[in-house]
Protein backbone atom coordinates (compact mmCIF):
# COMPACT_ATOMS: atom_id res chain seq x y z
CA UNK A 1 0.00 0.00 0.00
CA UNK A 2 1.20 3.93 -0.85
CA UNK A 3 2.35 5.54 2.25
CA UNK A 4 0.15 8.72 2.00
CA UNK A 5 0.90 12.06 3.53
CA UNK A 6 -1.84 14.91 3.46
CA UNK A 7 -0.64 18.38 3.32
CA UNK A 8 -3.17 20.88 4.35
CA UNK A 9 -3.57 24.71 4.83
CA UNK A 10 -4.71 27.86 3.85
CA UNK A 11 -3.84 30.09 0.47
CA UNK A 12 -0.65 30.86 -0.19
CA UNK A 13 0.51 28.74 3.49
CA UNK A 14 3.30 27.09 1.54
CA UNK A 15 1.48 23.84 0.84
CA UNK A 16 3.14 23.13 -2.65
CA UNK A 17 6.71 23.88 -1.78
CA UNK A 18 6.55 21.89 1.27
CA UNK A 19 4.94 18.70 -0.88
CA UNK A 20 7.62 19.24 -3.32
CA UNK A 21 10.39 19.05 -0.55
CA UNK A 22 8.66 16.35 1.29
CA UNK A 23 8.54 14.24 -2.34
CA UNK A 24 12.22 14.54 -2.76
CA UNK A 25 12.64 11.24 -0.95
CA UNK A 26 11.94 9.99 -4.31
CA UNK A 27 13.90 9.15 -7.82
CA UNK A 28 11.02 9.10 -10.15
CA UNK A 29 8.52 11.79 -9.35
CA UNK A 30 4.96 11.88 -11.21
CA UNK A 31 3.31 15.19 -10.31
CA UNK A 32 -0.76 15.12 -11.14
CA UNK A 33 -2.06 18.68 -11.72
CA UNK A 34 -6.08 19.05 -11.03
CA UNK A 35 -6.67 22.50 -12.59
CA UNK A 36 -7.07 23.50 -15.51
CA UNK A 37 -5.69 27.12 -17.66
CA UNK A 38 -9.32 29.29 -17.28
CA UNK A 39 -8.21 32.76 -17.19
CA UNK A 40 -4.44 34.32 -17.36
CA UNK A 41 -4.11 34.87 -13.09
CA UNK A 42 -4.27 30.96 -13.13
CA UNK A 43 -2.07 30.71 -15.92
CA UNK A 44 0.65 32.45 -14.05
CA UNK A 45 -0.02 30.36 -10.91
CA UNK A 46 0.76 27.15 -13.39
CA UNK A 47 3.43 28.00 -15.02
CA UNK A 48 5.05 29.53 -11.38
CA UNK A 49 4.22 25.98 -9.76
CA UNK A 50 5.81 24.59 -13.05
CA UNK A 51 8.90 26.70 -12.69
CA UNK A 52 9.56 25.19 -9.30
CA UNK A 53 9.62 21.75 -10.34
CA UNK A 54 12.38 19.63 -11.41
CA UNK A 55 12.24 19.11 -15.07
CA UNK A 56 12.93 15.50 -14.21
CA UNK A 57 9.04 14.96 -12.90
CA UNK A 58 6.46 13.67 -14.41
CA UNK A 59 3.47 16.08 -14.86
CA UNK A 60 -0.48 14.72 -15.59
CA UNK A 61 -2.89 16.93 -15.78
CA UNK A 62 -6.17 15.30 -14.56
CA UNK A 63 -8.59 17.68 -14.07
CA UNK A 64 -11.54 15.33 -12.90
CA UNK A 65 -10.16 11.62 -12.68
CA UNK A 66 -7.29 10.66 -10.53
CA UNK A 67 -8.48 7.36 -9.87
CA UNK A 68 -7.97 6.47 -13.67
CA UNK A 69 -4.76 8.70 -13.54
CA UNK A 70 -3.00 7.26 -10.72
CA UNK A 71 -4.13 3.35 -12.35
CA UNK A 72 -2.23 4.42 -15.41
CA UNK A 73 0.95 5.35 -13.43
CA UNK A 74 3.56 2.79 -13.41
CA UNK A 75 5.32 0.48 -10.41
CA UNK A 76 7.98 2.15 -11.26
CA UNK A 77 7.63 5.27 -9.54
CA UNK A 78 8.71 6.28 -6.02
CA UNK A 79 6.71 9.47 -5.44
CA UNK A 80 3.33 10.70 -6.34
CA UNK A 81 2.22 14.55 -5.73
CA UNK A 82 -1.65 15.54 -6.14
CA UNK A 83 -1.73 19.16 -6.35
CA UNK A 84 -4.92 19.69 -4.97
CA UNK A 85 -7.88 17.83 -3.78
CA UNK A 86 -9.40 21.95 -3.23
CA UNK A 87 -9.47 22.30 -7.03
CA UNK A 88 -10.47 18.46 -7.98
CA UNK A 89 -12.96 18.47 -5.99
CA UNK A 90 -14.37 21.77 -7.05
CA UNK A 91 -14.23 20.29 -10.57
CA UNK A 92 -16.19 17.09 -9.66
CA UNK A 93 -18.70 19.20 -7.69
CA UNK A 94 -20.13 20.97 -11.29
CA UNK A 95 -20.40 17.19 -12.77
CA UNK A 96 -21.68 14.74 -9.68
CA UNK A 97 -23.67 14.85 -6.61
CA UNK A 98 -21.66 14.56 -2.97
CA UNK A 99 -22.40 10.91 -2.51
CA UNK A 100 -20.69 10.53 -5.94
CA UNK A 101 -18.01 12.22 -5.47
CA UNK A 102 -16.89 10.33 -1.74
CA UNK A 103 -16.91 7.45 -3.54
CA UNK A 104 -15.11 8.64 -6.26
CA UNK A 105 -12.22 9.57 -3.52
CA UNK A 106 -13.29 6.32 -1.73
CA UNK A 107 -12.41 4.33 -5.08
CA UNK A 108 -9.57 6.34 -5.96
CA UNK A 109 -8.08 5.48 -2.02
CA UNK A 110 -7.94 1.72 -2.62
CA UNK A 111 -6.50 2.75 -6.12
CA UNK A 112 -3.26 3.56 -4.21
CA UNK A 113 -3.56 0.33 -1.93
CA UNK A 114 -1.86 -1.04 -5.71
CA UNK A 115 0.87 1.45 -5.60
CA UNK A 116 4.04 1.10 -3.30
CA UNK A 117 5.62 4.22 -3.49
CA UNK A 118 4.91 7.81 -1.35
CA UNK A 119 1.83 9.82 -2.41
CA UNK A 120 1.53 13.38 -1.23
CA UNK A 121 -2.25 14.86 -1.35
CA UNK A 122 -2.53 18.85 -1.07
CA UNK A 123 -5.49 20.52 0.10
CA UNK A 124 -6.51 23.48 1.50
CA UNK A 125 -8.32 23.79 5.17
CA UNK A 126 -11.50 25.29 4.28
CA UNK A 127 -13.37 24.77 7.32
CA UNK A 128 -11.95 27.24 9.58
CA UNK A 129 -13.58 30.08 7.93
CA UNK A 130 -17.54 31.81 8.27
CA UNK A 131 -20.18 29.41 7.02
CA UNK A 132 -20.11 30.70 3.44
CA UNK A 133 -23.53 32.63 2.22
CA UNK A 134 -24.81 30.31 -0.14
CA UNK A 135 -25.58 26.62 -0.99
CA UNK A 136 -23.34 25.95 -3.60
CA UNK A 137 -20.23 27.17 -1.36
CA UNK A 138 -21.62 25.48 1.67
CA UNK A 139 -21.74 22.14 -0.48
CA UNK A 140 -18.35 22.52 -1.60
CA UNK A 141 -17.10 23.57 2.06
CA UNK A 142 -18.72 19.87 3.33
CA UNK A 143 -17.69 17.58 0.26
CA UNK A 144 -14.13 19.22 0.53
CA UNK A 145 -13.80 18.83 4.44
CA UNK A 146 -15.35 15.06 3.73
CA UNK A 147 -12.70 14.45 1.56
CA UNK A 148 -10.08 15.98 3.62
CA UNK A 149 -11.13 13.52 6.53
CA UNK A 150 -11.04 10.52 4.41
CA UNK A 151 -7.86 11.00 3.47
CA UNK A 152 -6.24 11.86 6.69
CA UNK A 153 -7.78 8.82 8.10
CA UNK A 154 -5.95 7.02 5.42
CA UNK A 155 -2.37 9.00 5.74
CA UNK A 156 0.40 8.06 7.82
CA UNK A 157 0.91 11.24 8.39
CA UNK A 158 -0.92 14.76 7.84
CA UNK A 159 0.50 18.02 7.82
CA UNK A 160 -0.87 21.90 8.85
CA UNK A 161 0.80 24.48 6.64
CA UNK A 162 0.53 27.90 8.58
CA UNK A 163 2.30 30.72 7.02
CA UNK A 164 4.58 28.91 5.58
CA UNK A 165 5.51 26.31 8.70
CA UNK A 166 4.82 23.14 8.77
CA UNK A 167 3.03 21.81 11.94
CA UNK A 168 2.73 17.93 12.17
CA UNK A 169 -0.76 17.13 13.36
CA UNK A 170 -0.55 13.06 12.22
CA UNK A 171 2.58 10.53 12.36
Amino acid sequence: MSELTLILGGVRAGKSDFAEKVAQVGNRIVYIATAEVLDEEMRKRIENHKRRRSPDWETIESPDDLTESIRQIGSNVDVIIIDCLTVYISNLLAKFSEEEILKNVSEMLNVLNNFNGKTIFVSNEVGMGIVPDNKLARDYRDVLGRTNQMVAKAAKEVYLLVAGIPVKIKG
